[in-house]
């Protein structure tokens, strides 16, 4: 629609959410990109450039990148010209401090923030992580709930006996559960006392094309 307000999706959703699958339907359905700050970092890196340089040494040296870096990464892609209808964030704002900035951010370049907040059943997800298993040799990626292997705990395409991977072991899961809840809750809490459109979604039942409608629901 001419003169519509380009919106920034802003995606959260706990580990096992589903939020990467959603990001990238989101991004093939609405024609805007997907900025995973993880992603960013390495193009960022593999430009060769002053910025990019920084946050190669920050964390080769095993340093975290601080927000005011991530931060001036963030503004310098939503300023580019593939973001002018529109864009979906991923992974950003983590804390409170860029939540403020992008708040700014947004504001001053005449963005309409809309967050989305995946809501998973905590337990639903434990299941789904600790189902997964692995196979050592050719890394193939099993679900005991939706993706069995034919023969149990044994690689269809090798015979390898398949592993648990050290991040979807229960205990580790729960940490990351905690941890995510932790950082997250004020984040969310900071945009609706803003006064931004903050929507939850429910992304516990239904295939990822269902849970896309869900969104896409909320976002008309």
């Amino acid at each position: 629609m001419a003169g519509a307000i380009p919106k920034a999706l802003i995606l959260f959703g706990p580990p096992g959410s589903g939020k990467g699958t959603q990001a990238k339907l989101l991004r093939s359905s609405l024609a805007i990109p997907h900025i995973s700050t993880g992603d960013m970092l390495r193009e960022r890196i593999a430009s060769g450039d002053s910025l990019g340089l920084e946050v190669k040494n920050l964390m080769q040296s095993g340093r975290l990148v601080p927000d005011e870096v991530v931060n001036r990464l963030v503004d310098d892609r939503v300023s580019q010209p593939d973001c002018s209808s529109g864009f979906i964030l991923d992974g950003y704002p983590r804390t409170l401090q860029q939540a403020k900035v992008l708040d700014g951010t947004l504001e001053g370049r005449g963005y309409h923030p809309v967050v989305i907040h995946l809501k998973v059943d905590y337990t639903k997800i434990i299941r789904r992580i600790a189902g997964r298993r692995q196979c050592p040799v050719c890394g193939t990626l099993y679900s005991l709930t939706s993706n069995p292997p034919r023969q149990a705990d044994t690689c269809d395409r090798d015979g390898a006996s398949l592993v648990i991977r050290d991040d979807d072991r229960e205990s580790v899961i729960r940490e990351r559960l905690e941890a995510y809840e932790r950082q997250t809750r004020p984040v969310l809490e900071y945009f609706a006392a803003s006064g931004q459109a903050v929507h939850e979604v429910d992304g516990s039942e239904g295939s990822p094309d269902e849970i896309l409608a869900r969104i896409r629901g909320v976002l008309s």
